[in-house]
């Protein structure tokens, strides 16, 4: 359905997808979570994600999921509703799928997030008493999410190459990516984001002086392989 609002000139010309919104029960979202894929893939989608009936559970309960959702889409903001009471900002406008825009909605998104893979994150990591994220049972979902970063800049051509091999092979199962990257010979971040087999990408603002140029990807989708992306993305780089 989303992908109708772009590959569909007449429709795009009248239309615009502004965002996917997503409510998840808190009382049965787990469990509708273990057993529907399709749930699974709203939430890997999602631009804004709602949390309701939180009142009928435990907090802890409520943490643990608002841990798994993370864990599934770490781009999307989580929102506790009671009854329906939502800001109207929460709903309208958030312009998801325009790139420049969702820089502004998501300003830390190049800070370091602690709940998706993360190429440079340590993989011996294990829950702990030091560990700030709840405790409790791990999910093997197959909708999932990793990031990449880097500190040198990306050949454009090895990376385009690279990009559109990987979205032919997987595009079905790539829910979500964008990202903010380093480029070489530019002095301008490139933003880019995709559903599924459409991607696009755009200028952004130029590297502030003294600003760390780091690139950094994020990636939502079923099953991914990890490695092949990963490794394959550290080839693109100068």
């Amino acid at each position: 359905v989303a992908q109708t609002f772009f590959m569909d000139d007449e429709i795009a010309e009248s239309y615009l997808l502004d965002s996917i919104l997503t409510l998840v029960d808190a009382k049965h979202g787990d469990q509708q979570l273990n057993d529907r894929q399709e749930a699974r893939r709203e939430v890997g989608f999602a631009d804004q994600i709602f949390i309701s009936k939180t009142r009928l559970v435990e907090g802890a309960e409520v943490d643990a999921l608002i841990h798994r959702i993370k864990h599934m889409n770490p781009r999307a903001k989580q929102t506790k509703v009671n009854f329906g009471d939502v800001p109207l900002a929460d709903v309208f406008d958030l312009r998801g799928f325009n790139l420049n825009a969702k820089l502004d909605i998501d300003p830390e998104f190049l800070n370091a997030d602690a709940h998706a893979h993360d190429a440079h994150a340590d993989p011996d990591h294990e829950h702990g008493e030091h560990c700030d994220h709840p405790h409790h049972h791990v999910h093997d979902d197959d909708v999932k999410s990793f990031v990449f970063r880097a500190d040198k800049a990306f050949n454009p051509a090895k990376l385009e190459d690279f990009l559109g091999a990987i979205v032919q092979v997987y595009g079905p199962k790539m829910l979500r990516y964008k990202g903010v990257l380093h480029m070489k010979g530019s002095d301008r971040k490139v933003i880019f984001q995709g559903v599924h087999q459409l991607m696009g990408s755009d200028l952004g603002p130029k590297w502030a002086p003294g600003e760390k140029k780091t690139s950094k990807m994020v990636f939502i989708g079923i099953d991914l392989p990890r490695d092949v992306f990963l490794q394959g993305l550290e080839g693109c780089l100068v």
